[in-house]
C-alpha cells in the first residue's frame, strides 16, 4: 500500500509513524502534491494552532489539493479540525470539507487531556469495537455536532469526536496514542476505509 502523511509543519507525525510501524506499515511524510495524489490512502495528522497550519497549507497549495483527493483521507486532531469550515482559534477559515464550526470549550477546563469514550461510534473506522470505545484526547477546541458526525464524546458538552463524509474521515482523539482501540482504528482505516 502506498500510504502518505501530509507534511505541513504540525506536530505529531513521529507518533503516527511509530503507530504504523507497530502495524508493519510504512508511510511517506510529504508535502509533494503528486506524491499525495498518487497515494492509496492519506493521513492528515496534527498538533498545533489552526491559523498557522492553514497558512502553511495555503502557501504550499495543499489546501486545494486536499479537497481534490478521492482516496480515503484520515484527519487526526488538528487535522480533523482543519477539515471543518471554520475554527474559533484565531478566527481561521478552514478547508470546509465538513460544514461544521470548531469552537473552544467554555464549559470545562482546557485542554481536555486523557481518556474519554467515543459514544455511538459508527462506520468503518469502528469495525470490531464496542459502541463506546475509549481513546486518548488532548484538545481545547471541538467540532460541533452535524450530519457528518460518526461518533460523539462528552466533555462539559457533547461534541463530534469522529466525522465522516464521502472519502474523508476525521477523529478528534489520537488513535496513535490510544492502545488497542486506537491501533484497531488505524488498521480499520487501512483495511476498510
Amino acid at each position: 500500500m502506498n500510504l502518505s502523511i501530509v507534511k505541513y509543519n504540525a506536530g505529531n507525525v513521529r507518533s503516527v509513524l511509530n503507530a504504523l510501524e507497530r502495524l508493519g506499515v510504512s508511510a511517506t511524510v510529504t508535502d509533494d502534491p503528486e506524491a499525495l495524489r498518487a497515494s492509496d490512502k492519506v493521513i492528515f495528522p496534527g498538533v498545533g494552532e489552526a491559523s498557522s497550519a492553514m497558512r502553511y497549507l495555503r502557501e504550499q497549495g495543499l489546501d486545494k489539493l486536499i479537497l481534490e483527493l478521492r482516496q480515503p483521507v484520515l484527519g487526526i486532531c488538528l487535522g480533523m479540525q482543519l477539515m471543518c469550515r471554520h475554527s474559533e482559534e484565531n478566527d481561521t477559515e478552514c478547508l470546509g470539507i465538513f460544514d461544521l464550526e470548531v469552537r473552544r470549550f467554555s464549559e470545562a477546563k482546557v485542554p481536555q487531556v486523557g481518556w474519554n469514550q467515543a459514544i455511538d461510534a459508527a462506520g468503518p473506522l469502528f469495525t470490531g469495537m464496542s459502541d463506546r470505545p475509549y481513546f486518548y484526547f488532548v484538545h481545547s477546541y471541538y467540532a460541533d455536532l452535524g450530519k457528518e458526525t460518526a461518533a460523539t464524546s462528552e466533555y462539559g458538552i457533547r461534541f463530534s469526536s469522529a466525522l465522516q463524509k464521502d472519502n474523508f474521515y476525521g477523529v478528534q482523539f489520537h488513535p496513535e496514542k490510544s492502545a488497542e482501540d486506537g491501533e484497531l482504528l488505524i488498521k480499520n482505516f487501512l483495511d476498510h476505509a
